[in-house]
């Protein structure tokens, strides 16, 4: 077990490392930030003093190492175009992102899983014909394309909801909806599945045997084997919010580190783009080893051995 988690500890290491590096040459491969942070008209003097001072005019391998070294120091740097910390941009963002991935999580599991279980118990059913006509639907369209059905419809024909901002809870519902409607689908098609799996199983046919309800077999002997595959997909999910609201918060106007990406992308600014990439794939592979560890609490019949 220990061996596990050293080599497990490597490896999200290393893809972190990875992250860092590519998202570093890619920004400096957008070109210097410095031509959009001085007036018009500036002097040429004036330009390479500032590309001087935010160190733009160091060689590549001398900024990377420098920030590596920053980052093993826990200092992420200065905004290039805002001139505060990095990180403190980010903690302002940082909320409204989490409320939006909770409310889309919650989503997700709150229907998804049941419609899952649905689908399984009563395969072949006129219910699992609709349920499987709603989860190919969330599946299938895109993010950007359901926030501007979901604008259209529930902001502008019907007036019910706010279409942009985060003035109220309210303005939270069409966000999460659209953010959470890819992970609902894939939370109902893997609680589906383990849930078939798990009912053509011996023990299954057993309890049917001794005269057990299928509702009490579900609950008592099915749902605990088939929540397995289910918990990877929901440690694994909870960092596709966090990259897919990008997109939703670019529709929807809502200020979170998503938009934040996009503005500092937009700008060049280095510093924020860099903490916003490092801080998603950090929660990223966090959740991935949680899920591995989380399958010896769930089912004792697995053994982590080696990496």
């Amino acid at each position: 077990m220990a061996q596990y988690v050293f080599w497990r500890l490597v490896q999200a290491a290393v893809a972190i490392f990875g992250v860092m590096t590519i998202v570093f040459v890619i920004m400096r491969l957008a070109g210097d930030p410095t031509l959009l942070l001085v007036p018009e008209g500036a002097s040429r003097e004036h330009i390479e003093s500032l590309r001087h001072e935010l160190g733009f005019d160091r060689p590549i391998a001398t900024q990377y190492a420098s920030y590596l070294a920053d980052v093993l120091r826990l200092d992420f740097g200065q905004s290039v175009v805002q001139r505060v910390p990095a990180v403190s941009i980010l903690e302002s963002r940082l909320p409204y992102t989490l409320a939006l991935a909770a409310g889309a999580l919650a989503l997700a599991l709150l229907v998804g899983i049941p419609a899952g279980i649905a689908m399984a118990v009563w395969r072949g059913r006129f219910i699992e014909r609709v349920l499987a006509t709603v989860v190919i639907s969330g599946q299938s369209m895109p993010t950007f394309l359901s926030g501007i059905l979901l604008i259209l419809v529930f902001g502008v024909l019907l007036g019910w909801l706010p279409t942009s901002g985060s003035g109220s809870v309210a303005s939270l519902i069409l966000p999460s909806v659209a953010l959470g409607a890819l992970s609902m689908a894939t939370f109902a098609r893997m609680s589906r599945i383990a849930v078939i799996d798990e009912l053509s199983k011996d023990y299954v046919r057993a309890a049917f045997a001794r005269g057990l309800s299928p509702g009490a077999v579900v609950a008592r002997h099915v749902l605990r084997n088939a929540a397995v595959p289910v918990v990877t997909i929901a440690a694994l999910e909870i960092g596709n919010l966090l990259a897919g609201a990008v997109i939703v918060e670019t529709v929807f106007a809502w200020p979170g580190i998503g938009q934040l990406a996009i503005q500092s992308i937009q700008s060049r600014d280095f510093v924020v783009v860099q903490v916003v990439v490092l801080f998603v794939s950090v929660v990223y592979v966090a959740m991935s080893l949680l899920a591995d560890f989380a399958y010896a609490l769930l089912d004792p019949r697995i053994r982590l051995h080696g990496a």
